[in-house]
């Protein structure tokens, strides 16, 4: 088990979390130990996202970069997008969806990097997306002041629905029958079935990251200190705490025997992580802490040995029109398919709607894409000053 976590110092942290059985009559010992830093991006990281092989990583720098977290070693950056990535999502291990400023919705091939599919989802930005359990549906929510159902049998637009502000969240429950929608300080709930609002939780502060706990209960963070967790059903706090001395950045969860485990992280640089048993309505216990010294932004846990339900999306996301290949060499292949060599080439391509590459390209390559940007713009500013 390993924390993941960025933050606006460029920076992603990883945290291994050894788990020691507890004195007699006492609870197991978790302790988060430092285990990488990583300064890959240029600017602030904004998103992250986690399989049981690969962690990902979204920046204002409009990258993703990718780390294969078995080897530990970084696996390349996908360019497509043209700004911020504001929402990355694996969907089993196979795919990765992603969602950024340009509007666009892309689908990745999650093995080999291709980029399957892009959608111009939104007029405006895309602010968060969600993938139903079974694979067929998607969610996303914009700038433009719309909620958009994507059909991925068929890989096109389902259904649209105009709301009154711009959504930053949204949401699907564990078993998928019903989804949440996010504006300001202000919780939607809809049934999947009549994809009408069946209640509206409200907080006194923005809301910055929700978690569903279980089908029926729901972590909620926001621009303060404490953490809420609600029942859906009945729209009422459970139970409250405290949970840091600055305000909730991200917020996940995930089960382990007996109880849930929730993890925070802070702009005040800790990330914590909580017990929490579902039948009590008792605030969580804390199970261990650690100090980043950095703003957080996002988080991730990442499990070796994930359970997933299906590794596959439906056979719509085909590969976009190649306009142009060129080659470029990956990092080592995979021991099973090297036979002896020591480098692989691949090809990448560009997409009708955009100059970027739709591949993975090395660590090197996408600092010297960054070094000639800068080389140039340089070079534009002494003409201009000689003229």
């Amino acid at each position: 088990m390993e924390l993941v976590c960025g933050c606006y110092e460029q920076v992603l942290f990883g945290f291994a979390v050894h788990r020691e059985p507890g004195a007699s009559g006492q609870n197991e010992k978790w302790t988060p130990v430092a285990n990488f830093t990583h300064h890959g991006h240029a600017a602030s990281l904004s998103a992250v996202a986690v399989n049981n092989r690969f962690v990902v990583t979204g920046s204002k720098d409009e990258t993703i970069h990718i780390y294969d977290m078995k080897k530990k070693v970084e696996h390349g950056a996908l360019l497509h997008h043209n700004g911020t990535i504001n929402c990355l999502k694996f969907f089993g291990n196979g795919h990765l969806i992603s969602g950024g400023d340009d509007g666009l919705i892309c689908v990745w091939d999650a093995k080999k990097w291709d980029c399957l599919k892009s959608i111009k989802a939104h007029k405006g930005h895309v602010t968060s997306l969600s993938v139903h359990p079974s694979g067929k549906l998607a969610l996303s929510v914009g700038t433009d002041k719309t909620l958009r159902t994507w059909n991925l049998i068929e890989g096109r637009s389902a259904f649209i629905k105009n709301i009154k502000q711009n959504a930053h969240i949204v949401e699907w429950s564990p078993g998928g029958e019903k989804y949440i929608v996010v504006t300001m300080n202000k919780i939607d709930i809809y049934q999947l079935e009549t994809a009408s609002i069946t209640g509206t939780i409200t907080t006194g502060k923005r809301i910055s990251s929700v978690a569903f706990i279980s089908d029926s209960i729901l972590a909620v963070a926001g621009d303060e200190e404490i953490v809420r967790l609600f029942d859906c059903d009945s729209l009422k706090c459970l139970c409250e705490f405290k949970a840091h001395e600055n305000r909730v950045k991200d917020i996940c969860s995930f089960e382990v025997a007996e109880h849930h485990v929730i993890v925070t992280a802070s702009s005040d640089g800790f990330i914590k992580m909580w017990r929490h048993n579902p039948n009590k309505k008792t605030p969580p216990s804390l199970l261990c802490e650690v100090n980043t010294k950095a703003r957080l932004t996002c988080l991730g846990v990442w499990l070796d040995k994930v359970a997933h339900t299906k590794d596959q999306l439906p056979p719509t996301a085909a590969p976009s029109p190649v306009k142009e290949e060129q080659e470029f060499k990956t990092s080592p292949p995979k021991s099973d398919d090297s036979e002896g060599k020591q480098q692989q080439s691949k090809k990448f391509g560009w997409t009708k709607d955009s100059k970027k590459p739709t591949k993975a390209e090395s660590p090197m390559t996408v600092k010297k894409r960054k070094m000639e940007g800068i080389l140039e713009k340089k070079k534009k500013k002494k003409v201009q000053i000689s003229e």
